[in-house]
């Protein structure tokens, strides 16, 4: 599967997401230890790597990631 950047990065919503765990004062281990209890598979590499824009973030992990941030999808997409 090919993967294309946008403006040099994977994803569009690293960025909010960052923001959003910030804001709840949520460490990177603990963002992923809530979405593994939502049944998303991920570990705290891989929020650094969404984080920073060099990992894909799939449709089926953005409405976890709102539930467990606490925002919506549209916030998470910058819309």
């Amino acid at each position: 599967m090919k993967i294309y950047d946008y403006n040099g990065k994977k994803n569009i919503s690293g960025d909010r997401i960052r923001e959003a765990r910030q804001k709840k004062r949520m460490s990177q281990t603990d963002l992923a230890a809530r979405m593994q209890v939502e049944g998303i598979l991920i570990e705290r590499d891989s929020i650094s790597r969404i984080e920073i824009g060099t990992r894909f973030v799939p449709d089926y992990e953005l409405p976890i990631f709102s539930k467990v941030l606490d925002v919506s999808v549209n916030w998470l997409l910058g819309l």
